[in-house]
């Protein structure tokens, strides 16, 4: 698992069991966000004594790794610059362990730069609640798998939590309060009702339907960009190898998520090892 450091905002890899405490970044991605080579290549060029270049990180990378400092933490995550997706088996290994990794987090920070940090995220016209976060299949996930979620807004300011906001959560998701709170296990919840929170979610490639989901099912399969529909009726097969409720096929792989085409935050890797 690749994290960054937060003072020096480089990158380290640490061993399954060696990983220390961190914090992670739940997010909307906008335009091409800053890769693990792109980060790598501007510490590059500091190495070599253009310390300058750490200029070149991201506004959304310094800034991060800066706010968790200062909340106490020494490592974070972040899923565009922490994935090394010039290497396929990289990349799927990465996305079977994505809900393990925001379940495993001190801390998930979902920053939400279309809201406002002064208003009540509870009015029924807020921004909060139209947020974009709440339309993406991999921010589902990102909002079940942690313990505590605390939402941001665009001056990295506090709007909330899962815990304090559980209500509002479950007006706009609908997903139950006790789900979003962690007192009752996803395991309680029918596999129809799992897949009733992805159906209005978008995501651009057709295959992240079901990659999306995984995590939700405690399903592990290779992942295979190009395969269409078929990876959603792989996850399918894993599901009812696990779960024997028959209540998956009321979910056709047309019928799971809305849109084939949205931007995905985890695009193809098109090189191999």
């Amino acid at each position: 698992m690749w994290l960054l450091n937060t003072a020096d905002l480089t990158l380290h890899l640490f061993d399954a069991k060696e990983v220390p405490p961190y914090a992670i970044l739940s997010h909307v991605w906008r335009g091409e966000e800053q890769s693990f080579q792109d980060v790598m290549a501007i510490h590059a060029r500091a190495a070599q004594g253009d310390v300058s270049m750490l200029r070149n990180l991201s506004g959304k990378i310094r800034s991060f790794c800066s706010f968790a400092e200062k909340a106490g933490y020494k490592w974070v995550w972040i899923d565009n610059c922490c994935i090394d997706k010039g290497s396929s088996a990289e990349l799927s290994e990465a996305l079977n362990s994505m809900y393990s990794w925001y379940a495993n987090a001190d801390m998930c920070y979902a920053f939400l730069d279309d809201v406002r940090g002064d208003e009540d995220p509870r009015a029924p016209t807020s921004a909060f609640r139209r947020s974009q976060w709440f339309t993406r299949g991999w921010t589902l996930q990102e909002l079940l798998a942690p313990h505590s979620v605390i939402f941001l807004s665009p001056e990295w300011q506090s709007v909330g939590s899962n815990h304090a906001l559980a209500d509002i959560l479950a007006e706009i998701t609908g997903i139950d309060e006790d789900i979003v709170t962690h007192k009752m296990s996803l395991n309680d919840v029918s596999v129809a009702r799992r897949m009733s929170w992805a159906s209005a979610r978008e995501t651009r490639r057709i295959e992240d339907r079901a990659y999306s989901l995984m995590g939700i099912f405690s399903v592990n399969m290779p992942t295979v960009y190009g395969e269409g529909g078929r990876a959603f009726t792989r996850l399918q097969e894993e599901i009812l190898k696990q779960l024997p409720d028959q209540s998956i096929f009321a979910w056709g792989a047309g019928a799971c998520l809305p849109s084939d085409e949205r931007r995905s935050p985890y695009p193809v890797a098109h090189h191999t090892e």
